[in-house]
């Protein structure tokens, strides 16, 4: 597999990781420099490590992974969204410190959430008979940098939007938890 492919398929894998970026970035003050770094760390590492796992999965349980990734994803991102819908509809006084999306469970579920789909990825390079490592490390560097750009495009926008941001940014989730779900069920 060359390199510009291998790009493009880094490219539109990265682009849920990039929206939820967008997202977060929206949260600022939340979610800081540090904050930024760990998400495109956090994002970058499981776009990486899915491929692999996908790879090592191989045919033998490929159906049964296929038969619920789209759910799983759907159910994470809708989780997550509904959660900063929730949070940016709340009175200024009514809403708790704000949370850090760049941290704990939070990062956990949102870096598998934009992950599964390359676990399909790392399944179709063993169908292909394609190496894992040299793809697998394009897709987890892309992830990264559009990542950090996502979360600095985000606090832009949010410094001006700010709510209505946030509310956005978990709509958005939630409406990529639903794209994942309804082309997996279209076919």
């Amino acid at each position: 597999m060359r390199l510009p492919e291998i790009l493009l398929i880094a490219l539109g894998l990265a682009m849920d990781a990039f929206a939820v970026s967008l997202a977060a970035g929206a949260r600022r003050p939340s979610v800081g420099r540090r904050g930024a770094l760990r998400l495109a760390f956090h994002f970058g590492l499981f776009q990486f490590m899915m491929p692999v796992i996908g790879w090592f999965i191989g045919t033998r349980v490929a159906t049964l992974i296929a038969s619920v990734d789209h759910w799983v994803a759907f159910g994470l991102l809708a989780f997550v969204g509904a959660r900063m819908i929730r949070s940016g509809w709340r009175a200024e006084e009514d809403r708790p410190r704000r949370e850090d999306p760049s941290r704990g469970w939070t990062l956990v579920i949102l870096s598998l959430a934009t992950s599964i789909d390359a676990l399909a990825v790392g399944l179709s390079l063993a169908f292909l008979r394609v190496g894992v490592w040299y793809p697998s490390m394009v897709i987890g560097v892309v992830a990264a940098a559009l990542s950090l750009v996502g979360v600095g495009l985000g606090h832009r926008l949010g410094r001006w939007l700010g709510r209505p941001m946030e509310i956005a940014g978990g709509i958005v989730l939630t409406l990529i938890g639903l794209r994942i779900l309804i082309s997996h069920l279209a076919g």
